[in-house]
């Protein structure tokens, strides 16, 4: 069984529905969801002429691979209304690896763990609140001293 960790965002229409069905549709094709963080509100990151975003990590144990959970997650947001436009644009559902097992993933299409974790709060905080003392496997540091060390200053918040 694989242990994969998931990002979860969206700020277009209903987030918290949006988030919602991902979860259900992730829970079918994906594997089991076995923990979900808090939903952080976060300010846009990149493209800040939009609204906030609704984020929210999860764990999943799943039969499939790495490459072929990443197939169906792009399905699920495909069928979720997603429509990929520029960098950092508005998105109805935006779904992420950021962690599958403890491995290292470099390929065309596929970056595992996601290459930008260490610098996103909108991250490290949901990741923390969940695994606070999961090692990444390229730095070796904690999540926690992530977080800590972690110079993005985006407002991060609760929802």
């Amino acid at each position: 069984m694989n242990k994969t960790y998931l990002l979860l965002g969206s700020n277009i229409g209903n987030s918290r529905q949006q988030l919602l069905t991902a979860i259900k549709n992730i829970a079918k094709q994906v594997g089991n969801v076995t923990r979900q963080s808090s939903l952080y509100a976060t300010a846009a990151w990149g493209n800040t002429d939009q609204p906030d975003f609704l984020n929210q990590v999860i764990v999943v144990e799943t039969t499939l691979s790495a490459l072929q959970t990443m197939e169906v997650i792009l399905n699920i947001e495909n069928k979720m209304g997603r429509v990929r436009t520029i960098k950092n644009a508005p998105r109805m559902i935006d779904i992420d690896i950021l962690f599958f097992n403890k491995v290292i993933i470099a390929e065309k299409n596929l970056a595992v763990p996601h290459p930008e974790i260490e610098n996103r709060q909108f991250v490290l905080i949901p990741l923390n609140e969940l695994s606070p003392n999961f090692k990444h496997p390229v730095s070796h540091k904690t999540i926690h001293q992530l977080l800590v060390n972690c110079a993005d200053a985006l407002d991060v918040k609760k929802f």
